[in-house]
């Protein structure tokens, strides 16, 4: 049986916001197994934030029960932090430090003698590509480029987990698939175990091999992408009529919703249905055997952000256009 990385029963965090307690994580129940790595994705005041902090122990459960890498929470934090990597939303380097000296403080910090601490900082300039600023203050280098520091610096003492908080958050396209590269990389050499936050679905779908789900301070979905995607969701067929009078008819006989209750809209049928590309063709001839002709017909693989639609009425694609700058709690702090 695969070793558990991380456990937590009846974890909850309630917080005092204006004379009111305020509920943002409650009675969760997760597990992840030894070399997984899994996304943890919800819609903004989630629980998400405050998960990770409960579980990373920068914050005191208010009760239940967590244990990662081995250690106790609440009993052993200490312990918690020896084993485990933490990447937080804003930049861990200080501005004004070279990033080969900031690795090796950061080496210090965990313990590491000076020349383990120099050893390693070398392989993490070397495998995250940060040779050529190695020796450049923090504040000089671009977006992505600290976000590989700050990989690194959570990676210096080889912890056997590594929690990442929307990592990739404020980097352009180029330099978010450059971070995953590099992420991808490591943990297939190293093995670590990966827990992250993200709003960016692609990377979930494309990387994780569970998606959890969180909303209103619970875990509402945890499955594989695709499993998410098939039962919860569905493939996405749209058929195009001549008349609302041949949509009207046709959507009761398929079972589908019209998209508009007039004009163009009034005219598109959509269908949800599992095997989507297989059902397109028998839907086209059914309705030619009722004498009701398709103009145009489409065929939609779902995507988790249908699966976000179908779970919570919300879009999370809508929210990571809005997402919070890098730094920026979007949930409550303590009191």
């Amino acid at each position: 049986m695969t070793n558990q990385m991380i456990t937590a029963q009846g974890l909850t965090k309630t917080f005092r916001s204006k004379g009111q307690t305020v509920e943002a994580v409650r009675s969760l129940d997760l597990a992840v197994g030894e070399g997984e790595l899994v996304a943890f994705l919800g819609p903004n005041g989630a629980g998400k934030s405050t998960t990770l902090r409960m579980l990373t122990t920068l914050l005191p459960p208010t009760s239940g029960d967590a244990v990662v890498a081995g250690c106790d929470v609440r009993r052993d934090p200490a312990g918690v932090r020896r084993r485990i990597g933490y990447v937080g939303q804003g930049s861990s380097g200080g501005h004004t430090q070279r990033v080969r000296d900031e690795l090796h403080a950061q080496g210090a910090f965990y313990g590491l003698g000076r020349r383990e601490t120099r050893t390693r900082a070398a392989e993490l300039i070397e495998s995250l590509e940060l040779g050529q600023v190695a020796n450049r203050t923090v504040q000089s280098l671009s977006g992505g480029q600290k976000r590989r520091l700050d990989i690194a610096l959570g990676l210096i003492h080889r912890p056997e987990l590594l929690f990442l908080d929307e990592p990739s958050t404020g980097l352009d396209p180029h330099s978010r698939a450059n971070l995953w590269q590099h992420i991808v990389e490591l943990r297939r050499a190293t093995g670590t175990t990966i827990f992250l936050t993200t709003h960016y679905l692609d990377e979930a779908d494309r990387l994780a091999e569970r998606v959890m789900v969180m909303d209103h301070g619970s875990v509402i979905a945890d499955d594989t992408a695709w499993a998410l995607k098939e039962s919860l969701a569905g493939d996405r067929v749209t058929l195009t009529f001549e008349s609302a009078t041949d949509a009207s008819a046709a959507a009761a006989r398929l079972g589908g919703e019209i998209d508009g209750a007039d004009g163009a809209s009034a005219r598109v049928v959509t269908v949800t249905a599992p095997g989507g590309d297989r059902a397109l063709p028998r839907y086209i001839r059914e309705l030619a055997d009722a004498g009701i002709d398709v103009a145009a017909a489409t065929h939609r693989q779902p995507t988790l952000d249908d699966v976000f639609l179908a779970l919570t009425g919300r879009s999370l694609r809508d929210e990571a256009a809005h997402a919070a700058p890098i730094g920026e709690a979007s949930e409550p702090v303590a009191a």
